[in-house]
């Protein structure tokens, strides 16, 4: 029976161990290299998608300010009372032609409030070539007289434009704003715009007993004794701002029953106090 040395098995095991070890190794680089290829054409997708993403958005954005499909072809203007469309679209800088996204809507907004009479103002785009602007613009509620013109004022206090006309809103008068700082875009000062509270209180009152048209003119230089100049040549005394809900309802009660009648109502006194109401008639 044959014998086998020791030393030759264990020559043939480190040589299958070897060639094992060896197989691993060119299994691990094959794998490393095909994970390799596998990552680089990921990679070269992802640049190639990327790149095709870019080109197109560039193309989009080159048609989009080429074409004239996107020009403005209408600038309509919304809620605008006092001032025209036209002056609206004016003062916006925006032309037909122009194409639509060439221009920030920031900057149309700030052009449009130059004007004293814009409170706020939104620019809306409609495509393909429509700009709609929509203002809020303030409201001419009371006007102050000067030399040959009138100031309108809105209830804020702002000074919207000097007019020599007179558009039948009611007048303040007795204000201590300086004539010369009564220019459109100012307000009028600090004290002016308390008392113009107490004013706006007592137009609130009047509309609310169907008088505000009867008032003409407020005269606010003291403010102990706020009087208004009503329709049919009378005055009403009112006093300062207390119980200003009273003091109205009185006024409208004896303009009924004293009218026709040249005269003052005095309302000025203390009603908790056993004060009343009454009419003197102009002799």
């Amino acid at each position: 029976m044959p014998v086998v040395h020791k030393k030759e098995d264990d020559d043939i095991e480190m040589v299958i161990n070897m060639t094992n070890k060896n197989n691993k190794q060119k299994r691990k680089i094959q794998d490393e290299n095909e994970r390799k290829i596998q990552k680089k054409k990921k990679r070269n997708k992802k640049i190639i998608k990327w790149t095709s993403i870019i080109v197109l958005v560039i193309a989009g954005l080159i048609f989009t300010f080429a074409s004239p499909i996107f020009n403005i072809s209408e600038i309509k203007v919304e809620n605008n009372k006092a001032l025209s469309a036209e002056k609206i679209i004016s003062l916006s800088r925006l032309s037909k032609g122009k194409n639509i996204f060439r221009f920030l809507k920031s900057d149309v907004e700030k052009n449009i409030k130059e004007d004293t009479y814009v409170e706020d103002v939104t620019i809306t785009r409609n495509l393909p070539g429509t700009v709609v602007i929509n203002v809020k613009e303030r409201n001419r509620d009371f006007s102050v007289k000067l030399m040959n013109s009138f100031a309108y004022i809105n209830n804020q206090g702002y000074i919207l434009e000097i007019s020599e006309e007179d558009i039948g809103i009611p007048v303040l008068q007795g204000i201590e704003t300086p004539e010369e700082n009564i220019q459109p875009g100012n307000r009028l000062d600090t004290n002016d715009l308390k008392k113009l509270e107490v004013v706006i209180s007592i137009m609130t009152l009047a509309k609310e007993n169907e008088m505000e048209s009867k008032i003409k003119t407020i005269d606010i230089s003291n403010k102990n004794e706020y009087i208004l100049y009503l329709e049919d040549n009378k005055m009403a005394n009112l006093g300062n701002s207390k119980n200003l809900n009273t003091k109205m309802l009185y006024v409208k009660k004896l303009m009924e029953l004293e009218a026709g009648k040249e005269g003052t109502i005095f309302v000025n006194g203390d009603f908790s106090n056993k004060f009343k109401a009454y009419f003197r008639e102009k002799v």
